[in-house]
């Protein structure tokens, strides 16, 4: 498995992708049609060095990914608005998407916020009377944390709107295994692939309640207030912890990293869903919009071949370089000198002990016809 760098999220009928300076969002319309629109997008850490230091690139690529994600789930819901609801002036409607992207966003992280850092430190809070050590409490506060986050994972994936999202999030993902394990993208290859991948935002969530877990153990201060906004303030920290984890996690195969990778995949089995041919179709052309797979096939093949070699193989593989040494010689095979008039071209296989021998008294005979051979004497 090699890595792509390409990432993306599932949104209304469709799936958004995310390339090197640009991401495509490809929808699926009321009519059948796919639509795709494709934008390109500077992040701020390609402006500022300070934002790529470990940790905190982690914030600033959370943070971009949210408002990213918002307004490509913004732009796949309107094909499907009722056309009289659609106003007639782009402008005003444009102004009027942004301000409520934006306070879709507020609520969303302030509803987070609340219902998974601050729900639980309350509920584990009311159990100080009866559990006197922080550190438990705060082991407590993290369980809660994350069979809330299950639970409300679990429950929105009845929904049959969420399921069909839930459905092109499995496209999505199909879409990238196919490319990173070296398969050609189609829909036959995508369809054969799995729908979980370690750099996930299922998994990164779930990377989220793990790391705060550690964190929030392990701060004993005695004033519940300031425990409480200790809890806020740290949200970055966590989310950039979170975010090297992650990838490190994408881009390893090794065995330990794969087991702990596990906990994360078991939970994509309830955000991500088998999808069908049109959906992977769908995931298919946004992929293509901001990524050449065809160009990183090719050079996955250069530098990893697929599956065993055999010796007929390594031997074809390195004719390129013997005749790139022999050309910086002022030769090639087929301008070798030609033998003598008289004799014959044979090949000898030299890693034969026999003809090597038979080759070496040739070689002497010619060199000097009137000395015989020493190991032929008889």
């Amino acid at each position: 498995m090699r890595y792509s760098g390409i990432g993306g999220q599932a949104v209304i009928e469709g799936v958004m992708m995310k390339g090197a300076g640009k991401y495509a969002v490809s929808v699926r319309k009321p009519d059948g049609e796919i639509e795709t629109k494709i934008d390109t997008y500077k992040s701020l850490k390609d402006k500022y060095a300070f934002l790529r230091v470990p940790i905190i690139r982690g914030v600033v690529s959370f943070a971009e990914s949210v408002i990213m994600g918002m307004k490509t789930l913004n732009y796949s819901s309107g094909f499907w608005e009722e056309e009289e609801n659609r106003s007639s002036d782009k402008e005003k409607k444009g102004k009027k998407e942004e301000l409520l992207m934006g306070l879709a966003v507020m609520a969303g992280v302030m509803l987070a916020i609340g219902l998974f850092v601050l729900l639980p430190f309350f509920v584990s809070e009311l159990l100080s009377s009866k559990i006197h050590s922080v550190h438990v409490r705060g082991l407590i506060e993290g369980v809660i944390r994350v069979a809330l986050f299950v639970g409300y994972v679990k429950a929105i994936s009845y929904m049959e709107d969420i399921r069909r999202v839930f459905m092109y999030h499995g496209a999505e993902h199909k879409c990238i295994n196919c490319i990173e394990h070296g398969y050609e993208l189609t829909v036959e290859n995508a369809a054969r692939q799995t729908t979980v991948h370690k750099r996930c935002g299922t998994s990164f969530m779930l990377v989220v309640m793990f790391v705060s877990i550690l964190l929030f153990m392990f701060i004993s201060v005695s004033n519940m207030w300031v425990r409480m906004v200790f809890r806020i303030l740290l949200i970055p920290v966590i989310a950039g912890i979170s975010y090297e984890c992650i990838m490190i996690a994408g881009k390893s195969d090794n065995p330990v990293i794969g087991i702990l990778s596990k906990p994360g995949l078991w939970l994509q089995s309830l955000t991500t869903k088998e999808p069908d041919g049109d959906m992977l179709q769908v995931a298919i052309a946004s992929v293509e919009a901001v990524f050449d797979w065809r160009a990183f096939l090719k050079e996955e093949e250069a530098f990893e071949p697929a599956g065993p070699v055999s010796s007929a193989e390594q031997a074809a593989a390195k004719e390129p370089a013997a005749d790139a040494e022999q050309a910086a010689e002022g030769t090639s095979k087929k301008g070798q000198e030609q033998e003598p008039e008289g004799f014959e071209v044979v090949e000898v296989d030299l890693e034969d002990e026999e003809d090597d021998e038979i080759l070496q008294a040739l070689d002497r005979y010619f060199e000097d016809p009137g000395v015989p051979d020493k190991g032929n004497e008889t």
